[in-house]
């Protein structure tokens, strides 16, 4: 298990757009979400240890996030040819099974993780209510095998703070995970 870090784009950029179907078919826009005071967009997938880890609380933290009036996506973008456990299908029962009330969102093309600069999962990008990138980071200090709890709480302080209408501190610690599984000659350095 090689731990990749986010990649920690810079803060205050623009949350960049994106339509995306979820395993049923149903297209979802970035600005279907204008209404909302916070947007969180995740890349997790179905597979990787550091996302099942922490699924189940993630579902809790969202839920949470979700009743309070932010938007809440997740976006699965690994390579389902060499990763079929990640395919749409199984992102349906994934959903399903750990109670996601956000949806689950499927970047066949890969575009939507290199336009966000994602590089592992999971990784979270956090929007203000002017789609301003407040909070790039990690979900807690918990990771497979270190022992310390599953928490959310580095992710829920800054929703909190977001929702509040507060500044997140610039002190943020990278998410880590499995790197974003590419399709051949699709990494992001790769892109022409």
């Amino acid at each position: 298990m090689v731990a990749t870090p986010s990649t920690m784009l810079p803060l205050g950029i623009e949350a960049p757009d994106f339509a995306l179907p979820d395993p049923a078919g149903t297209l979802h826009r970035r600005d279907d979400f204008a209404d909302a005071p916070a947007l969180l967009v995740m890349f997790i997938c179905n597979h990787c240890p550091y996302v099942k880890h922490i699924r189940e609380r993630l579902a809790e933290v969202a839920a949470t996030l979700i009743d309070q009036g932010a938007a809440v996506v997740a976006v699965q973008s690994n390579d389902v040819q060499a990763y079929p456990d990640d395919g749409p299908e199984r992102m349906a029962e994934e959903a399903q099974t750990y109670g996601y009330r956000f949806p689950y969102l499927y970047d066949e093309s890969q575009e939507v993780a290199r336009t966000y600069g994602a590089a592992c999962t999971p990784d979270f990008f956090l929007f203000d209510a002017d789609r301003r990138l407040a909070y790039r980071g990690q979900f807690d200090d918990s990771r497979p095998r270190n022992d310390v709890p599953v928490t959310g709480a580095d992710l829920a302080a800054a929703a909190e703070a977001v929702l509040a209408g507060e500044p997140v501190p610039d002190d943020q610690r990278p998410s880590v995970g499995c790197n974003i599984k590419w399709k051949a000659g699709m990494a992001p350095d790769q892109v022409t």
